[in-house]
Parts: structure tokens; sequence; C-alpha cells
């Protein structure tokens, strides 16, 4: 018979998706919700975060993050904790800040861009799974909004069979909240057409611009500012996680968007 192995939780580990020891510097004052020494932690929350690092990008299912992390359940807790708190988004608003004074711009911006994409319901997500009829998929649709530079500003994930033009007020409202209402345009595609949802932008002092796709063209083409929220989208596509719902939780589905963004701008600003 093999023998078993289980957990050590060392939190030794030489995964490339690891926190180096500059990205961890500034990681952890935001991860940081009780004491490092407090008798109730048992476990590094350095070892946690690589844990939830690697699951987002390797795609691997909680229960099969290797033994070399701390236990699933407590990496599990742990970031519905930091989920809770908010802490991933506290650092992709703080990450945009300093990369936009770093690229010479405001450090809020003045222009936004809105889209969603379905992702594929699996057994776990499909008790709260919609249908897309346009995209003729069941799933749960992802909704966020990005700066100029296809940063995070706001998401927000609801069933499939929601449209767009629908979330602009809870979008356009969080957006305005975390910008300080700086945001005056956002840039929208054609499922965002119609009154209602312009009136909603309009009273949180935003215009919504519909950027319509050429009736004649051939083959691909480049929508103004309309490509930056597509390659926001291409950016998540390279966290295995991401490409299908796999949470039970619409809050983890949105809480392992922020932390993709997190990696990501880390990488960006350290590299």
């Amino acid at each position: 018979m093999a023998k078993k192995t289980f957990k050590s939780g060392s939190g030794k580990t030489t995964y490339s998706s690891d926190v180096t020891d500059e990205e961890w510097a500034f990681c952890v004052p935001y991860l940081t919700l009780m004491k490092e020494d407090a008798p109730q932690r048992g476990h590094p929350l350095r070892a946690v975060f690589n844990a939830v690092r690697y699951l987002v990008r390797a795609g691997c299912p909680w229960h099969m993050i290797p033994n070399d992390f701390p236990p699933s359940s407590i990496v599990y807790q742990q970031v519905q904790r930091w989920i809770a708190g908010g802490c991933f988004e506290a650092m992709t608003h703080d990450l945009r800040k300093l990369l936009r004074m770093l690229s010479e711009r405001p450090e809020e911006p003045s222009a936004a861009i809105l889209d969603g994409r379905t992702l594929q319901s699996t057994p776990e997500s499909g008790a709260r799974a919609g249908y897309d009829g346009y995209k003729r998929k069941k799933g749960s649709k992802v909704h966020i909004a990005v700066d100029t530079l296809g940063h995070l500003l706001a998401l927000k994930v609801t069933p499939a069979n929601e449209q767009e033009r629908a979330q602009v007020a809870d979008l356009i409202g969080e957006v305005q909240e975390v910008t300080g209402g700086s945001v005056e345009i956002a840039f929208v595609d054609q499922g965002y057409t119609g009154e209602e949802p312009a009136a909603e932008a309009a009273a949180h002092g935003v215009q919504l611009l519909v950027v319509k796709l050429e009736e004649a063209k051939r083959g691909f083409v480049l929508l103004p500012k309309r490509w930056v929220v597509e390659r926001s989208f291409a950016w998540m596509s390279r966290f295995r996680r991401l490409a299908r719902d796999y949470e039970r939780l619409p809050s983890s589905v949105a809480g392992l968007h922020w932390l993709a963004f997190v990696t990501l701008m880390l990488h960006s600003l350290l590299r």
C-alpha cells in the first residue's frame, strides 16, 4: 500500500507564483488582519498568500493545493477573511495609483471602459448560474470597469442572463466612489445602448459613450478605447482558475479576480 503523505504547511516553496520579498513587503500591511504572533495563527501569512496565488494561477481545486502549503481548509478560511475585508481591492486601487503616477498620468482617471464576459458554469456554480442567450452559454457574468491603462476600477458578478446595461448604476457608482468622482466619461459597446443606462451614468456625473462597430467592417477592427477592456480580460485569462466559474460563492469569484489584478500590477510595478 502506498504511504500516505500529509500537508506539512511549512510554506517553503519555490513555485513561480510565490510572492517575492519586495512584493510581500508591499502586501503584508493589507493582509495582516491581526498580529503576526497572535496565538490563533498556526501558519505564516506569507505561506497562505502563496497558496492562493498558486491556486488562482495554476487553476487547481482548493483541496488539491500542494502539500508544502498550509492545509486547504486554512487557506480557504483566511482567503474568505481577506475577501470580506476588501484587502485585495485596497491593494489594487493603491497599485493603480502608483502605476498611473509612474506613467505620468493623474492619480485618478477621468475616463473608464465597461464590459462583461461570461464564465462557463461548473457543478459548483450551477445553482446560481444563468443562461447567456447571445453567447449560448450557461454560467456567470463578470462585469468590470477599467481605466484607460486597463487597471481594474470596479467589478460585479451576476448570473449570465443579466444584461450589461442593467449593471451601469452599480459599476459607475463604485467607480466614482473609489476615484473620488473623477471619471467624466465611460466607453461601452452596443450592449449598453439605451436611455436608461445613459441616465443612470449621468446621475453619477458620467457620460456614457457607445463605441459602435462599423457595419461595413472586413476582418478584425480595433475599436477606439474599447480594446483596453478586452486586453484586461485577456490578462485575466492567464489565470486558469478564472477560465471557468469554479466557485460556489460569487464573492469568491470577485475576490480571485481582484487578486489576479494584484498579481499583475505588482509584477508591473516591481519588474
